[in-house]
Parts: C-alpha cells; structure tokens; sequence
C-alpha cells in the first residue's frame, strides 16, 4: 500500500518503529507495504493512529482519490458559487 508508505516516511518512521508502536514485528509492516498482507479497516485505524493520523481522513482520501484537503476546498468553491447565484438583488 503506497499510502501507508507515504505516511511512514512522512512521520519519520521506519518499518521497525512502526512495528515497534503497533507491538507486531517489522515482517508485520513490511508485508503489508509489499502488498504481501492486506489490512482490515481496524488495522488500518491501528496504524494510522500510531503514525498520528486520522484513520478517517485517510481512508477518505484512498477512496475518493484526492486528498481530505482538496475536498474540503472544492466543498467551499461550490458554497461561494452557490451564494453568488442566490444573492438577493437589493
């Protein structure tokens, strides 16, 4: 899983760190990032917590495709064109 990866390397970790926070051994985390091992939803929410993540925000981002941040953002442009449209002609 290139996500999991990403987020390793982002907060600094190596695979045996990350090991070492869930208390599974480093085989644990590299099978997982070879695609050896798929992960259930609370082992998903197991890692991205010791990584300190949101487990929530992240799987949002694999799902959707784009990041928490991008949809955030594309939520606000729809808001302000939406409000422009309906403004009241004083």
């Amino acid at each position: 899983m290139d996500c999991l990866v990403a987020m390793r390397k982002e907060a600094g970790l190596t695979q045996r760190q990350l090991a070492e926070l869930l208390d599974r051994e480093q085989s644990f985390v590299w099978r997982i990032e070879k695609g050896e091992r798929r992960v259930d939803l609370l082992e998903f929410h197991w890692i991205c917590n010791a990584m300190g993540q949101s487990s929530s925000l992240k799987y949002a981002e694999i799902a959707n495709g784009f990041s928490a941040y991008d949809r955030i953002e594309s939520q606000k442009k729809m808001v302000a064109e939406k409000r422009k449209r309906y403004r009241p002609k004083s």
